[in-house]
């Protein structure tokens, strides 16, 4: 059995029952950190990648976000889930091209969104939507191992972004995709910015006994693991916000040297011994 064939098999299984956090690292250096801390899986942030690189989210051309997941996958012994926003195509047979391509980076699973990038039209057509999750069933499974398995596929995750994009009335919009997106063969859904949990259990119902992801960020950052699990949850993520935290150290340390000429904030720093960790690593 390969490295990716059991990552999968593990990521199917996280999938199952209880309810587990899918940190998101940005970088080799916090996906190493967070499989130290004893995450059992893995998702790369789309918008923690590209600030990495000193550009907007969605700006991160298909190859660089193709060889970040290769990146990503090689440094863990974790599942990982790629964030492939919408697959960086519009037309279905694109989609599971670029599906398949993504497919190879040696990830357990990823995802797809139905946002479409444009302000006059954010998510596609409810029908369109629905044949890019069909096109992006087909490629996986276009990749069937010979013995047939299903769980030697890789996962794909479906996403409404309705909230994302300032829907009209993003519930509504969200059960009626999420149940479209399951229908059409999605292993797992996923309307990131729900924050109400009426509206998480609502959604958990709608499409079982598939599993949800649930985004947890700074609007519905009160709720628990345990709380999100009662909920019927499966999957927890963060999106950027781990990127965004990193980010607001960097930022308040230089704001204070730059501003008041202290460097108070320099006492605050981790102490922690990173370079034995990634020395432990180089040395595997």
């Amino acid at each position: 059995m390969n490295k990716q064939t059991s990552a999968i098999e593990d990521f199917r299984a996280l999938h199952e029952s209880g309810c587990f956090v899918l940190p998101n690292p940005w970088d080799i250096g916090s996906a190493v950190y967070l499989e130290h801390l004893g995450f059992k899986a893995l998702a790369t942030t789309s918008a923690g990648f590209a600030f990495s690189k000193g550009l907007p989210d969605g700006a991160v051309s298909r190859d660089l976000m193709l060889e970040h997941f290769r990146e990503i996958a090689a440094a863990t012994a974790l599942p990982v889930n790629a964030d492939f926003q919408n697959g960086c195509a519009d037309d279905p047979d694109e989609v599971a091209t670029n599906v398949k391509l993504c497919a190879a980076t040696g990830v357990a699973g990823l995802s797809i969104e139905d946002s479409t990038g444009k302000s006059d039209a954010p998510l596609y057509d409810f029908d369109l939507a629905i044949e890019r999750i069909k096109a992006a069933r087909s490629a996986i499974d276009s990749e069937q191992p010979a013995d047939g398995s299903s769980g030697s596929r890789v996962v794909l995750t479906a996403r409404c972004e309705a909230w994302l994009v300032g829907d009209s009335n993003p519930l509504r919009t969200s059960l009626d995709r999420l149940v479209a997106f399951a229908d059409a063969g999605a292993d797992c859904l996923y309307a990131p910015g729900v924050s109400k949990p009426e509206e998480i259990a609502a959604m958990v119902k709608a499409v079982a006994p598939k599993p949800v992801n649930v985004l947890v960020f700074m609007k519905n950052c009160k709720l628990t693991v345990s709380q999100l699990a009662d909920l019927g949850v499966r999957r927890i993520s963060v999106g950027s916000v781990l990127a965004r935290a990193a980010w607001t150290g960097f930022i308040d340390s230089a704001k204070e040297i730059r501003e008041t000429g202290t460097f108070n904030a320099l006492a605050d720093v981790t102490s922690f011994n990173f370079n034995e960790l990634f020395r432990a690593r180089s040395h595997d």
